[in-house]
Parts: structure tokens; sequence; C-alpha cells
């Protein structure tokens, strides 16, 4: 397994740990919808955190099942949280310069509104290096959006990326970089128009700084 399915594996397992620390009565379906992870992944996750002895599981009538954590799942919890917050203070380091000095390069070729496509840990990183720049963003994109607003703009769907009034579209997103160009691609951007930090992998970058 390479380093980065290690690290997701490590931050689904701290997901979870920490929603059944909080509520021991969510069933997997629950847990899917909260995470927004295939069911089948979640049964998997469930049954490797079991085997290594980090829950157990009780059935209840009507065949159901509560999770709950063993001290071992406990003390698991404590150090996949740390390593969490060790890795973003890394990914906050190398985002904050790339995004600082990707806008600067789009201000001197006179662009002035940036659309955002991916919500996630770094979204907000973007963002304040956009306001640095003293440039508009245009609107907010994601694979799979939420109700919730981000900044007061409300997130569309990728498909109704042409319907915002945007210079270039910046990827904003830790995982997938690659996949999220191809649905922009599809969605009638041009290629010239997309904007990415990630080339070399952001795991790279943050093992090696000077990239």
């Amino acid at each position: 397994m390479n380093n980065k399915n290690e690290q997701t594996d490590d931050y689904r397992s701290l997901q979870l740990l920490d929603e059944i620390s909080r509520n021991h009565e969510l069933t997997q379906r629950d847990l899917s919808h909260k995470l927004g992870v295939a069911l089948g992944l979640i049964n998997s996750y469930l049954k490797n955190l079991t085997q290594k002895g980090y829950i157990t599981i009780s059935t209840i009538p009507r065949k159901r099942y509560t999770y709950y954590l063993t001290p071992h799942g406990f003390a698991e919890k404590t150090r996949l949280t740390y390593q969490h917050l060790q890795n973003f203070t890394s990914l906050y380091r190398v985002a904050r310069r790339d995004f600082h000095d990707l806008f600067d390069e789009l201000r001197g070729s006179d662009v002035k509104r940036v659309a955002f496509c991916g919500v996630d840990e770094v979204t907000e990183i973007a963002y304040l290096s956009l306001k640095e720049a003293e440039l508009e963003l245009a609107g907010i994109v994601d694979g799979s959006p939420s109700k919730a607003k981000f900044f007061g703009h409300d997130v569309l769907k990728i498909d109704d990326i042409m319907t915002l009034d945007f210079d270039v579209v910046v990827i904003t997103n830790f995982n997938d970089d690659q996949g999220l160009k191809a649905r922009l691609f599809e969605a009638g951007v041009e290629e010239k128009r997309v904007c990415s930090i990630s080339s070399g992998g952001w795991l790279k970058k943050i093992e090696n700084p000077k990239i």
C-alpha cells in the first residue's frame, strides 16, 4: 500500500472512530451518509477496526448493531488525531506558499475572477491567498456539493461551472486533482483555463517542501 492510500485509510479510520465515540447507535448507512463514503467501504473499514481491537459490535433487536470504542480504540483515535494535525500543519504550509505564488502569477496575467473547483481542507487556504492577491472569487463547484455555503457562495455542481463568470478555474481539492480536471473539461472548460498547484502530488510536496 502506498503512502497516499495509507494516509487516506488513517483519515477514514479517524473519522469512523470519532463518529462512533460520539454516537454508538449510528448504522453503517448513517456512517456512509455522514462521511460520503460508499456503504461497502464503510463495512470494510469497520471490519478492519474490529479485527484490530479498536471497536466492538453488539447486536440489538431488529437485527441492528451498535458500535463501541474499546480502550485501544480511544488510544488509536488520540494517535490518529495528533497525526492528522501534524499532516495538516505541513499541508497548510505547502499549500499556502503555492497558492500565494499561483495567484500572484494570475494577477500579473490580468486575471480578475477565479472560480474554485473542489471543497476540502485546502479550499479555505486557497481563499485566504486569493483575497491577499486582491482577486475575486467568481464561485465554487464541487463533485459532491453540499447545501452549506462557502464564504457566502452556494457550492454548485461541476456541470454548472459555465454558468459562472470566471477567467480561470483553480483546483482546490486535496484528493482528486486529475478527476476534477477531467470533469471540468467534460463540462466545457478549456484546458488552458484550468490551474492547479498539485503537480508532483500533494504528499510528495509535503514530504519534500522544497519541491
